[in-house]
């Protein structure tokens, strides 16, 4: 795989912006399986968590032998602590995922920009993420996966009340429900949508997020999204976990 660092201006961020890129070639070198075709690359965009930043995912997972076998480029972007949020007080991350990271991607590489090309999955605060995407736009991809995600956003206000990272990105609002940034309330607005990727979420049974992922999965199928559920025994919010479930992801997305 061909690796990449990209520095640009963001306009929606107002300052140098920094994403990692693998790209796939004919020829990946000895021990790894060449992915690369005559057809432009699928896209996985690939979203980092609280405490991390764009470098993590190959800095701790096989990411990239992960990739190496299909014709797969990999997008890691770089959103601080803003849960992929625009913020109240300071800047503005959903625009910059959802509209200008895509954009600006696809003007500098030859990338494949069907539904059926793309895809997004993320862990903890990057589960969000991801599924925010997946349930905003579900027509823009063709499958999406979180990983220990922080899907309830009721539980993010009540965790970073005292770090003031709540205040910083939802204002004064103490309820989000009902409103665009909750994902219960998305996968409702969004369950008669025309094309829905399939959905990919697991969590491992003692991680302090495995309580929204029992009640995040449920909800939905009961909206009728395809999902594949995956609950690890006695697996916590670590690598061990994410570098394992990258790589069933990314199986997922060629078994589809």
């Amino acid at each position: 795989m061909a690796f990449l660092q990209i520095q640009f201006f963001s306009g929606a961020l107002n300052v140098a912006s920094t994403v990692n890129v693998i790209l796939p070639e004919a020829n990946q070198g000895i021990g790894l399986e060449a992915g690369a075709s005559d057809q432009l690359p699928a896209v996985l965009y690939l979203l980092h968590g609280y405490s991390d930043d764009h470098s993590i995912w190959m800095r701790r997972t096989s990411v990239e032998r992960y990739a190496a076998a299909h014709n797969l480029a990999v997008i890691m972007p770089a959103v601080n602590h803003s849960f992929y949020c625009n913020e109240a007080h300071g800047e503005r991350y959903w625009d910059y995922v959802s509209e200008e990271l895509p954009a600006t991607m696809h003007r500098f590489l030859r990338l494949s920009d069907r539904p059926e090309n793309t895809f997004v999955a993320g862990l903890s605060m990057g589960g969000y993420g991801a599924m925010r995407l997946a349930l905003t736009y579900p027509e823009r991809f063709a499958a999406a996966a979180s990983f220990s995600g922080a899907v309830q956003i009721e539980r993010i206000l009540t965790h970073h009340a005292k770090d003031g990272r709540a205040a910083a990105i939802f204002g004064r609002k103490k309820d989000v429900t009902g409103t665009e940034v909750d994902l219960f309330w998305l996968m409702k607005k969004n369950a008669a949508a025309e094309r829905k990727p399939r959905l990919y979420v697991s969590c491992g049974t003692k991680d302090f997020l495995y309580g929204s992922h029992q009640e995040f999965v449920p909800a939905l199928r009961e909206n009728g999204w395809d999902v594949t559920r995956y609950d690890e025994p006695d697996a916590v919010h670590e690598w061990g976990f994410w570098d394992r479930e990258i790589r069933k992801f990314i199986d997922f997305i060629y078994e589809g």
